[in-house]
């Protein structure tokens, strides 16, 4: 089972988001040599959670409803 993937981290462009190494953006570990994958709130935004289906079960990392807001 792979780690917990989080919601919102504090500086996502510091960190490649590809597998569950979460390697620093200098030293990856796999991959070609290419360029890092985004966390999906860098592309979608911070609500990227709440459209779509990504695999997750329900309730798992997703804030209760009342802790979205507006």
């Amino acid at each position: 089972m792979g780690k917990k993937f989080p919601l919102n981290p504090k500086s996502p462009e510091r960190i490649c988001w590809g597998c569950d190494r979460y390697c620093p953006t200098g030293d990856m570990a796999c991959g070609n040599g290419s360029g890092r994958t985004q966390h999906p709130s860098e592309l979608l935004g911070e609500d990227w959670y709440l459209v779509g289906d990504w695999g997750m079960e329900e309730g798992e990392g997703k804030p209760a409803a009342e802790d979205i807001g507006p």
